[in-house]
């Protein structure tokens, strides 16, 4: 029960758990999308920009994927946990599932009321295929619900026909095709900003140490900003200690958008593409500790910041092939990296995606 009182979990556990708040949708006959998180509602984006927003339905299990989702003109809930779902789910055309979202039950009720099953986006990571063999059974079953998988790789498509998956076609990663942009133009500092992007628990006690040197030898101010907004305050109580350990000033974004503190907490949801905009280097968090898997390396791209990131990448690896300059380092290489960062150029994001033949699938 401690875990409702926490904000992330407040809305989604009642929601999934137990319906409160979470009606069927309004229509049926529709394309209902289903999307895990925040990466994903964002990356629909490009094609419901594309499709008639009246028969649109979006479900959402963590609740940054739903207040993302929230942001188109659609009907938006979250899943509900699968025992619900037989009385639950209304008809629809299609149900359309992102990345790596395989629901048994799901895809057993929807394709029971007449819909196509469609999986876009899909992916099988590395350190996921193993696991997913030792249920081949299990798996195989799942996909024979599929009637179409739009996937992100040849290797992915390689292991979802491992596991029984059919009329497989490899269209790249729909991230590639999303916009990127901001909603605030901040004034950059007249000093290099250093961006700690979407970092994870314990990521800044281990980057920190790294980059203190860089940061007393050069005229850098660091910009350090949370995954996730109930991490704020312990992150601020920590980098209080390390800002008096080492004589160093801290501010809130909350209180002081200048950057003109040598580390500043940014506090605020909404915020990061426009810190990437003026930032010069971005080390990527969710990449220094496992079982995370990176984060997305497009937006940083985007506006030309110069990128490191650590090992622990397996989810984003698709991603990565497309952006150049990247750095790859252990964390005991992100001294050096930094400083190698003045002589090498700008990260780029070299391809993109066409969607337009998918969209023309879910028009039919």
């Amino acid at each position: 029960m401690v875990l409702i009182f926490k904000k992330k979990y407040r809305d989604s556990i009642p929601a999934r758990f137990f319906l409160f708040n979470n009606k069927r949708f309004k229509n049926s006959g529709g394309l209902w999308f289903h999307v895990c998180s925040l990466g994903e509602a964002k990356a629909l984006k490009p094609i419901l920009s594309e499709l008639d927003s009246d028969k649109i339905s979006i479900t959402a299990i963590t609740h940054t994927g739903y207040d993302a989702a929230k942001m188109y003109d659609a009907d938006v809930r979250y899943l509900p946990f699968e025992i619900f779902l037989p009385f639950w789910v209304k008809p629809q055309k299609k149900l359309i599932v992102l990345e790596a979202e395989f629901w048994y039950l799901l895809f057993a009720v929807m394709k029971a009321k007449g819909a196509k099953v469609i999986l876009l986006n899909a992916r099988i990571s590395e350190k996921s295929v193993k696991k997913y063999m030792r249920f081949y059974w299990f798996y195989k079953k799942i996909f024979a619900l599929v009637d179409k998988i739009y996937c992100q790789s040849e290797i992915d498509a390689y292991r979802l026909e491992s596991l029984g998956g059919r009329n497989i076609e490899i269209i790249g990663n729909i991230k590639l095709a999303q916009s990127i942009y901001t909603t605030i133009i901040y004034q950059k500092p007249d000093a290099t900003v250093l961006t700690i992007a979407s970092t994870h628990e314990g990521e800044e006690k281990i980057i920190l140490p790294q980059i203190l040197k860089f940061i007393n030898s050069t005229k850098t101010k660091l910009v350090i900003v949370p995954r996730h907004p109930e991490r704020f305050n312990g992150v601020y109580k920590m980098l209080t200690e390390f800002s008096k350990k080492y004589n160093l000033t801290l501010c809130r974004f909350s209180d002081n958008k200048a950057l003109d503190c040598n580390i500043t907490l940014v506090d605020m949801m909404g915020e990061l593409n426009n810190i990437y905009n003026i930032s010069d280097i971005v080390i990527m968090g969710g990449s220094f500790i496992p079982k995370i898997g990176g984060h997305n390396p497009l937006e940083p791209a985007h506006f030309g910041c110069k990128i490191i990131t650590g090992k622990y990448i397996d989810d984003q690896k698709e991603l990565y092939k497309n952006v150049y300059h990247v750095q790859y380092v252990q964390e005991s290489s992100l001294s050096d990296a930094l400083f190698t960062c003045k002589e090498l150029p700008p990260s780029y994001i070299a391809q993109s995606v066409d969607l337009s033949h998918v969209i023309d699938e879910l028009r039919k």
